[in-house]
Order: C-alpha cells, then sequence, then structure tokens
C-alpha cells in the first residue's frame, strides 16, 4: 500500500482530478497482486455505491434542495442572520448557525456545505470576504450538521457496529451545540483579524426573533419528528432520509406553498450535479480502500497501539490520530464501515463506551471530508465557488486548529459526551 499512497499523492500534486488520482492508484494495487481478478476493478466502484446506508447520502442532499426549493431553508437563514448579524463577518456566523439548524433536516456534511455554497457563497464574495475564508467558513461548520441528529456518520456506525442509534443522536446533539459555540468565536476570531464587519449594527428585537420563529417552526420541528418517529419505530434510521424529502414537498407545497414544478425540477438538477461529483469521488474510494483490508492496516496499527499503551484516553488519542491519516485518502463511510468492526472491541476493552468512540469517530471522518487531499466537501465548495486550493488551505489554518481542539478535549471528558445518553437511556 505504500507505493499505492505515493502514486496517488503524485498524480494529485501533478494536477490530475481527485477521483481519477483515487481511482489510478487504487487499480496500481491490483496490478500488483496479480492473483486478483480483474474483474474486481469493475466491480468495486459500482459496488460502492450500491448500499442501503450509502442511499442516504443522495437522499439528505435531495432533501436539502428541496428545502431550499420549498422556503424552508430561506426561512433558517433568515432566523440565523436575526441571530446572528451583528456579529463580525455576520454572514459566516449564519453559516454556522444555519448548519446548526440545518442539523435536524440534513445529515450529511457535503449536502449542507453545498447548498449553503450556492445560497451563502456569493453573497459573502460580494461583502470582500477573501475566498478562501469565504470556503472554510462554510465547509467547516458542516461539522455541526453531520453531528447533529439524524448524521448519516451516527447511522453508519451504529448499524455496523450494534450501538443504539438512540444514545448516539442523543449524544451528537450535545456535541453540535458545542461545536457550533466553538465555531462562532473561531469566525469571530478570524473575522477580527481580517477587519470583516457586522451585517447588522444592532442586535435583533425579541419580537422580530419570535416573529421569526412562527415562520420557521415547521423546520425547526423536524428534527422532533424525526427522533420521536424512530423511537417509536415509525420507520428505521436508514429510512430517514426519505422522511426527510416527503417532509419537505409537503411544506414546501402546502405549508410555505414556494414549491413550484419548475423549482421541484430545479432541486432534481442540482441534486443529480452535485451528486455526479460526490459519488465519482466514492465509487473510485472503493478501489482504494480495497488493498488496505488484505494488506491487514488496520489490524497492525490496532496492534501498535495497544503495544503502545492501554490507557483508555491515550488509545482514543491514537485512534483520532489514525482516523485523521486515514481521513486524507479514504471516504468518511468507507472508514467507519471498515474500522468500526475493529475499534469498538479495542475499546472496550480498556473500558471506553462504543457512544463515545462513535461520536469522535463520525466528528473525524467528517473533519475529512473538508481536507485535503480527498476532502469531498472541501472540492465541492471550492467548485462551486471557483476557490483555489492554496487559498482554502491557506485560511483552513485556524478552523482545523480550533477542531482537533474540541476533538481533544471531549476525548478526555467522556462525562459530556455521555451526560444526554446516560440521562434519557
Amino acid at each position: 500500500m505504500v507505493l499505492v499512497f505515493i502514486v496517488f499523492l503524485c498524480l494529485l500534486v501533478l494536477g490530475v482530478p481527485v477521483a481519477f488520482s483515487i481511482g489510478a492508484a487504487g487499480v496500481l494495487f491490483f496490478l500488483q497482486h496479480s492473483n486478483l481478478p480483474a474483474t474486481i476493478v469493475a466491480q468495486l466502484p459500482i459496488s460502492q455505491t450500491q448500499t442501503v446506508a450509502m442511499l442516504a447520502i443522495p437522499l439528505f442532499i435531495l432533501a436539502g434542495n428541496l428545502m431550499n426549493a420549498g422556503g424552508v431553508t430561506s426561512r433558517l437563514v433568515e432566523l440565523a442572520t436575526l441571530l446572528t448579524g451583528h456579529m463580525r463577518a455576520g454572514l459566516a456566523q449564519v453559516s454556522v448557525v444555519l448548519s446548526t439548524l440545518m442539523g435536524g433536516i440534513s445529515g450529511s456534511a457535503t449536502a449542507d456545505a453545498a447548498m449553503e455554497a450556492r445560497l451563502l457563497g456569493p453573497d459573502m464574495l460580494k461583502r470582500g470576504y477573501s475566498k478562501g475564508f469565504t470556503a472554510n467558513a462554510l465547509t467547516f461548520p458542516s461539522l455541526i450538521t453531520a453531528t447533529i441528529p439524524p448524521g448519516v456518520g451516527l447511522i453508519l456506525f451504529g448499524t455496523t457496529g450494534g450501538v443504539s442509534i438512540g444514545q448516539l443522536f442523543a449524544s451528537g446533539l450535545t456535541v453540535g451545540i458545542i461545536m457550533m459555540v466553538i465555531m462562532m468565536v473561531t469566525v469571530n476570531l478570524v473575522a477580527r483579524h481580517h477587519g470583516y464587519l457586522p451585517e447588522r449594527e444592532h442586535a435583533a428585537h425579541p419580537i422580530e426573533i419570535l416573529h421569526s420563529l412562527k415562520e420557521t417552526i415547521w423546520a425547526l420541528m423536524f428534527p422532533l419528528l424525526m427522533l420521536f418517529g424512530i423511537r417509536l419505530g415509525f420507520f428505521t434510521a436508514s429510512e430517514v432520509g426519505s422522511f426527510a424529502c416527503v417532509y419537505a414537498i409537503v411544506i414546501g407545497l402546502f405549508v410555505y406553498k414556494e414549491l413550484t414544478w419548475e423549482r421541484f425540477l430545479g432541486a432534481l438538477d442540482d441534486t443529480a450535479k452535485d451528486m455526479g461529483a460526490i459519488m465519482l469521488i466514492i465509487s473510485m474510494s472503493g478501489l482504494f480502500g480495497y488493498g488496505i483490508p488484505i494488506d491487514k492496516v488496520p489490524q497492525t496499527v490496532t496492534s501498535l497501539m495497544m503495544n503502545v499503551t492501554s490507557n483508555g484516553h491515550l488509545i482514543l488519542c491514537l485512534i483520532i490520530i489514525l482516523l485523521l491519516f486515514l481521513g486524507m485518502f479514504m471516504e468518511g463511510a468507507t472508514t467507519i464501515i471498515l474500522l468500526t468492526p475493529i475499534l469498538i472491541p479495542l475499546v472496550e476493552s480498556v473500558g471506553i463506551d462504543p457512544v463515545h468512540l462513535g461520536v469522535l469517530m463520525c466528528m473525524m471522518t467528517t473533519l475529512a471530508v473538508n481536507t485535503p487531499p480527498v476532502g469531498i466537501s472541501m472540492y465541492t465548495v471550492n467548485t462551486i465557488l471557483d476557490v483555489p486550493l492554496k487559498d482554502y488551505c491557506k485560511e483552513m489554518v485556524p478552523f482545523l486548529i480550533a477542531t482537533m481542539l474540541m476533538v481533544l478535549t471531549l476525548a478526555f471528558t467522556p462525562e459530556v459526551i455521555m451526560f444526554l445518553p446516560e440521562l434519557f437511556f
């Protein structure tokens, strides 16, 4: 696998599109192992996208676009603007709050980043925000969307590892709110450094906020309907995406009455374009990731961890480093599916609750879609807003530092993550 990684990095440096870099490096692994059937090279990219869990990604992206077309998103933007418009870099703060509100609607970080790039990105650039800051301010808050239920990563982890999805959702709610505060502080510090101004001179009056809440109540109700639906057994976690699409259509048609036939077709068109780029990268990651278990990379790393220490907190830190490294080269869903069965017995042996691991693991795999070299959300936003990769990486540093400090803090304070699960379950 060492040669495969080297070839992949070389192709990226040469400017080869990321999907083809991943695919070409993956094919190299099969050329090195002549005993593997050549038909697998054709089968893997297809099978990589043909899973029920993977179906959640296009459904949540479609749900986000439908809510955008049906007036749900615009009302959430209005509420977020009222709450944060008086802060520095107001539109960037809107992105953070909107990602939190969208957490109960779109469980996909990439879907949220793509939607906000189309919705807020052009206006942020018009107000003089640098391209790199704009892209990062839209991409990193999508971590919140993927953590607050119904996060796709949480569903994958719970399904693969046999962990209570309800407990994972409860933990994700707490962590998502903490993450919102951290992101808002980070945006404020960066905005002060660049001299970005607020959108409003004064904070919104409580009456304005209450009026906006009245308009957005149907959007804000969705997370509760979803959680109660799962809890009462009306639908499974893998069906949440379908429910989100139906809910978006009903609210857009009969409540806000903004979802016209033209807008519906536009939402389908945007979804097809977004998924074309995303699924190509995901399908090619099947070739790239196939050799990792064959060469027993996860097992080797796990064995090394146990030889280094048996301390639970240090084990978590080593797992975080492992996930950060693997996330540079593998799609998040693949990482979760591959490592969950290996890591759960490891953490249980040192007294760590799998729910604690699950939330940290989903945060780290989601962080990977925001960072090079294989950052799907990063490339999606950069493509939509025409942001050079070097500009993105330059402005990424404060957001990355803030996120990593938060993850490490949560690793050493399991009480924060486990508070709601222990309270309700």
